[in-house]
């Protein structure tokens, strides 16, 4: 596929097909990493975290000591039942 590269306000960008986009499992604003390797581009997606953070690091960075509790709420407001 041939692309032309067109200038936006101050930057410049490609236009991608949505077929292309489908093909490489990306969407709109999904985040990409650019490279160039001996003067070829490529743009490849960034590695898919939920919240930029993984549950196992999270996890891994939670006390051994640790101990859960009750959080008392107060008194119910409305029409909610404890």
């Amino acid at each position: 596929m041939l692309a032309k590269i067109q200038k936006w306000g101050n930057s410049q960008g490609l236009r991608l097909t949505k077929n292309l986009l489908a093909d490489a499992q990306l969407g709109v604003g999904d985040e990409v990493d650019i490279s160039i390797k001996d003067g070829i581009m490529i743009v490849t997606p960034a590695k898919k975290i939920r919240g930029k953070h993984s549950l196992k690091d999270l996890v891994a960075r939670i006390p051994e000591n640790y101990k859960t509790g009750e959080v008392d709420w107060s008194d119910p407001v409305g029409k909610e039942t404890w």
